[in-house]
């Protein structure tokens, strides 16, 4: 029973998200077995990040601010776009603006569910940490995937420079943010919470701003329109 409730506090958080995120497509929602495929790859990439961490700190050593910028934030956030751009980008099911927040919070929240499980089993924790670890890291990845989707959504529909500026916006901002993240994290022991909240209340503020304004450019949008005035 307690193997179960472990299990079933680490899972929620990500698949909660994860049906959130799939909701908010207004206009031509995705084949969930799509969304389900990328949530997969979230899993998938955990083990190959933990190992080029671990070598990273064997190499680099153990400071908090290289750990925090390259180790944690650099490698997660380049292993999530790298998979984002090499089998996502140009799929046929990307063919509107907000598929990349959609695609880009699955990739990130299969990532963070397994983190998440990863740590309710070795540390056996409570329901306050389990809550915890739901409203700040759980989420937080969830942020960096909608800012890396929002940006790869406008890559993904324009050409030339502007689309290798926007793909470049789709690495560097949520490699930012989260690097910012940890900082905050390693750096103030004792005083993190104070900035880490207003920290998550500006990226949920901004990413509910960027889901909004990559539903109102969908292609779709004026077809469902139409339907709807028909009807």
């Amino acid at each position: 029973m307690l193997v179960f409730s472990v299990i079933a506090s680490a899972l929620a958080p990500g698949l909660a998200l994860l049906t959130y995120f799939y909701l908010k497509d207004r206009y031509d929602q995705e084949p969930l077995h799509m969304v389900i495929k990328v949530f997969m790859l979230g899993v998938l990439i955990v083990f190959p990040i933990m190992i080029l961490q671990r070598g990273m700190i064997l190499w680099l050593g153990d400071h908090p601010v290289v750990n925090s910028l390259f180790v944690s934030a650099g490698v997660e956030e380049f292993l999530k776009w790298f998979m984002m751009y090499h089998i996502i980008f140009k799929h046929k099911e990307f063919d509107e603006p907000y598929d990349g927040i959609l695609y880009a919070a699955a990739i990130s929240l299969g990532f963070a569910t397994v983190e998440n499980l990863l740590y309710a089993w070795y540390s056996q924790a409570a329901f306050g940490p389990m809550f915890l670890r739901a409203l700040l890291p759980v989420s937080g990845h969830a942020m960096f995937g909608v800012i890396m989707g929002y940006y790869m959504g406008h890559a993904r529909f324009t050409e030339g420079k502007r689309r290798r500026f926007f793909l470049a916006l789709s690495l560097l901002l949520p490699w930012m943010w989260h690097g910012l993240y940890d900082l905050i994290l390693n750096l103030l022991a004792h005083s993190w919470i104070w900035f880490i909240v207003p920290l998550m209340v500006l990226l949920w503020y901004g990413g509910m701003g960027k889901i909004s304004r990559a539903n109102n450019r969908s292609p779709f949008r004026f077809i469902k329109r139409e339907e709807e005035v028909n009807t």
